[in-house]
């Protein structure tokens, strides 16, 4: 998790050091909103495509097809994918407690790394046994492997419809969905190598086959390592840099003289946080100017927790260096 200037353990209110106690009545969750038809989905999903995973594999020894078992490597990846965004699913309902402050949600990209790790695992493999292929070509049973091939695109065709049904904006249900999306690729890559050596007898085209499959493979796998670097990174959202919500935040909110310390990052995808310091002009209705920053940066940047601090003194800059003591003010917290 990450470190962060501010405390979560007492959610009754906030104090902008004015006078004035600013009491708020709505819940406010770090855990992210996991609805049962999505829970439902990828569950079933996950059993769907484990079960064939296995299919595909015997298919692909028993026809010596290398594609087949590209493919096969690839459901695999997908079924660890649904496994542990299922598992995620089920953690992330788990409320905060005074040790993990921000509940469970960073399972997630834990689940992530480990998948991505996975994959590169699986690549490796595949084109070690492509190398071998070229070297000692392998007969193949070009009937058994467009049998079982045609057999796993219609799988996920199946499960790629089912997925897409009603809510797919969860990041999860996004994930599976672009995973199944590679593995039709993979079927159909697999069914043209088998429709090739039925008519030609050109073996060759098995392990050149897998090694696109294997391709794919490992462009999911880097963007899904980069990723999930980046997070555990605390890195910032590309459309959430220091620099675009200053010039943001002067444009848009008046009575702010300057924007500083600002420290954004992802608790897991889709689940941005800042913290940050405003020096109020003169005059300014302190309160008011708080929760005109708050609106700005949930509905331009999708920042849902911002920890603000009011900077009385001025001496904010928009250096991200030394910590603040500022005064800090949050919507239904106390700091």
């Amino acid at each position: 998790m990450a470190d962060n200037p501010h405390s979560h353990g007492d959610h009754k209110g906030h104090d902008h050091s004015n006078g004035h106690d600013h009491d708020h009545d709505h819940d406010h969750s770090h855990v992210p909103t996991v609805t049962k038809d999505n829970e439902r989905k990828i569950l079933i999903s996950f059993l769907i495509i484990f079960s064939f995973m296995v299919v595909e594999a015997v298919g692909g020894v028993i026809s010596g097809s290398l594609a087949l078992l590209a493919d096969a490597g690839h459901m695999l990846t997908d079924a660890i994918a649904l496994g542990l965004a299922y598992v995620a699913f089920r953690l992330g309902r788990r409320a905060a407690d005074s040790q993990r402050t921000f509940g469970y949600a960073r399972f997630e990209v834990i689940a992530g790394l480990i998948n991505a790790l996975t994959l590169f695992g699986i690549v490796g493999w595949i084109l070690y046994e492509a190398v071998e292929r070229f070297q000692e070509p392998q007969p193949v049973l070009a009937g058994s492997m467009f049998v079982v091939a045609l057999i796993g695109l219609l799988v996920n065709v199946f499960v790629l419809w089912f997925l897409t049904r009603g809510d797919t904006d969860h990041v999860n249900v996004k994930g599976a969905v672009l995973h199944v999306m590679g593995d039709l690729l993979g079927s159909v890559g697999a069914i043209v190598a088998a429709v090739v050596i039925w008519y030609t007898g050109w073996t060759p085209i098995d392990p050149i086959l897998s090694v696109f499959v294997s391709l794919l493979i490992l462009r999911s796998a880097w963007s899904l390592l980069k990723n999930t670097m980046h997070i555990l990174l605390e890195g910032a959202p590309a459309n959430a840099g220091s620099t675009q919500i200053v010039e943001h935040l002067r444009k848009t909110v008046p009575g702010i003289q300057n924007v500083g310390h600002i420290h954004v990052w992802s608790l897991t995808s889709g689940r941005v946080l800042a913290t940050l310091q405003v020096h109020p002009m003169d005059g300014v209705d302190v309160r008011a100017l708080v929760r005109q920053v708050e609106a700005e940066l949930k509905s331009k940047f999708n920042i849902d927790h911002p920890t603000i601090g009011i900077d009385w003194d001025g001496d904010a800059s928009c250096s991200i260096e030394k910590p603040s003591e500022a005064s800090v003010s949050h919507a239904g917290h106390s700091h």
